[in-house]
């Protein structure tokens, strides 16, 4: 099983762009490439899937126990030609004194060979102490080699080169120049994300060409050949998902023998909304949900769904798209009202609060929760976070038993204002910040949404408890359920609406759809139904919101003149509810909450 570890002295040595660069070296050359990121990310493994082209694992010693790291590690590991694991900080750095969590340990846990990025800039001879240092801190890891990165010219690489053959027995496996095509774009929370920039793929491509150049592969792959073979502990083997979760070409845990009704649950997909754990996802699939991606920013309905994943993200970079989105924001909040269950983390928290504001923008969001959110410059709640549930908590505990204190990590720049007191809160904060340093998980409805981020493969069992209680909403719902819809048979297809006519799925209008509801309605439809309707529509597309009577007594004016441009006019040939309520019905779009 080749492996190894890339690690560095220190943070900021650019271990991310080499280990990005590696993968996607690795990879062009027709290897699967596994990568794995030590601690909690998101957007580091982001990238290093992007080069490998499949999902990136964490491995975090803090949240995960020994026995289920090494279990991830050999499942995902067995399915490619070679693993990479990328570190965090630097090899010796971590919360315990005794380093039990460090980058080392895991190096020791799963006896990875170590490749240590060294930033050489202002560096000559004090490099060979530093490298004999980390040797000698700990004899049980093995440094299998360096790479010496921001080099000011070949002079500079000739004189560090001689240095460490000299004093060392560590071999020079990469000498990389300053290039800022091996930077990454940064900014209040780190990196960005590469599902954020259109050239993602091409940044990738070229950060491995440059790496193919100035590392030696055959070298690093015959060092991660020669990792000693990792027994296979009972309950790793892995096996192949079937229908795996978009990107994911990995193993996947074993499903439940015990057959359940499926679920669908939405997940919020896009440039605002990106930082999931692929492992949860596969936790998800195998408690029993289907995923059903959506776009917070693109799409004007939720899909057909029975709960909502709505993951952190960075929704303040966004804030004018989400706010015009307003038929998805109100139909997500209304959906809550009725009782869809939802969790959220960090980001999904602040998507459905009332408002957002940054510097000088405030923007409106879902309003399910009865919060404002506002931005900040430093950072409110950074780091691991313990937490113990309340009796608020709204899901059943499943099989395996909910431990006393959760495990997660929280980093957020935002906090909440104008709380309103009845808010009930699913966690009581033992370590971190939370909402307001005592508190966090909020719980409206059958939402659950936390600053928390919470790991499914870390022990928590949130994915299987979470799938539990869809599922026992929608069994409980049936009977209303049915009693709040109806159908409209369009060419003599079904299609779904409410129990006033507004249908399910905005996707499903069509001018059959509108003739076959008026004629439910017993409404004749002229010319100029259709005039208001195609109005309608098409002010709906271009502002991403509803007309307000106001804005269509003024085209209709201008269009058809004083006399039957006028709200009169309008109610008379929609009589039932005008035309923001019976108009909107016939083009599709949601029901508004009333007159403006």
């Amino acid at each position: 099983m080749s492996r190894f570890l890339v690690s560095a002295a220190h943070k900021s040595s650019g271990k991310t762009t080499i280990t990005v660069g590696l993968c996607a070296a690795l990879s062009a050359q027709g290897l699967i490439v596994q990568p794995f990121k030590k601690g909690p990310d998101y957007i580091d493994p982001m990238w290093l899937g992007q080069a490998s082209g499949g999902a990136c694992f964490n491995l975090d010693p803090f949240l995960m126990t020994s026995e289920r790291i090494t279990a991830c590690f050999l499942r995902h590991a067995a399915l490619a030609d070679i693993s990479i694991v990328e570190g965090n900080k630097g090899l010796y750095d971590g919360l315990a004194l005794d380093g039990s969590n460090s980058n080392a340990a895991l190096a020791h846990l799963l006896d990875l060979p170590v490749l240590l990025v060294l930033d050489a800039r202002g560096m000559t001879r004090g490099i060979a102490p530093l490298i004999l240092g980390y040797q000698a801190f700990d004899p049980r890891i093995r440094i299998a080699g360096v790479i010496l990165n921001q080099l000011g010219g070949a002079r500079h690489e000739s004189k560090l080169r001689a240095v460490i053959e000299h004093y060392t027995d560590v071999p020079v496996l990469g000498a990389i120049s300053h290039d800022p095509r091996l930077a990454l774009v940064e900014r209040h929370l780190g990196l960005m994300p590469n599902h954020e920039l259109d050239d993602a793929a091409q940044r990738v491509r070229a950060m491995g060409e440059l790496i193919a150049a100035q590392v030696d592969l055959p070298r690093v792959l015959r060092i991660a050949a020669s990792a000693a073979p990792l027994l296979t502990q009972p309950g790793t083997t892995p096996t192949v998902h079937p229908e795996p979760v978009e990107g994911l070409r990995q193993a996947q845990p074993e499903r439940s023998l015990a057959p359940q009704p499926r679920v669908r649950i939405g997940l919020a997909r896009d440039k605002a909304f990106g930082f999931y754990y692929p492992d949860d996802l596969l936790a998800l699939e195998a408690a029993g949900a289907e995923i059903v991606p959506f776009n917070t920013l693109q799409d004007a309905g939720l899909p057909t769904v029975d709960g909502l994943f709505i993951g952190g993200g960075f929704p303040e970079m966004f804030m004018p798209a989400l706010q015009a989105n307003a038929s998805l924001r109100e139909g997500i909040r209304s959906a809550i009202e009725a009782g869809l269950p939802v969790y959220a983390e960090c980001g999904g928290l602040m998507y459905l609060a009332r408002t957002l504001r940054w510097k000088d923008g405030v923007y409106d969001m879902v309003g399910a929760l009865p919060v404002d959110v506002v931005m900040h410059e430093r950072p409110v709640g950074r780091g691991y976070v313990e937490l113990q549930t309340t009796a608020d908590a709204p899901w059943p505990v499943t099989a395996d038993a909910t431990p006393p204190t959760l495990r997660g990590h929280e980093f957020h720049y935002s906090s909440l204002e104008n709380l309103a007191p009845e808010l009930k809160f699913a966690y009581r904060v033992l370590r971190g910040h939370g909402v307001d340093g005592e508190r966090d998980g909020i719980v409206y409805r059958n939402v659950l949404a936390s600053y928390a981020h919470l790991r499914s493969g870390a022990g928590t069992g949130w994915a299987e408890q979470f799938v539990a209680f869809v599922r026992a909403q929608k069994i409980a719902s049936r009977p209303q359920a049915a009693a709040n819809m109806r159908t409209v048979q369009v060419n003599d297809q079904p299609v779904a609406t409410d129990s006033e006519g507004y249908l399910k799925n905005l996707g499903d209008w069509s001018e059959d759809f509108a003739r076959a509801q008026a004629r439910a309605e017993n409404l004749e439809l002229t010319e100029a139904h259709w005039q208001v309707i195609a109005f309608l529509r098409g002010y709906f597309e271009e502002h991403r919101v509803q007309a307000q009577v106001r804005a269509m007594i003024w085209h209709f004016a201008k269009t058809w003149g004083p006399a039957r441009g006028n709200n009169h006019y309008l109610h008379e040939i929609f009589p039932i509810g005008g035309p923001q309520k019976q108009g909107n019905r016939l083009a599709g779009l949601l029901k508004t909450k009333g007159e403006h």
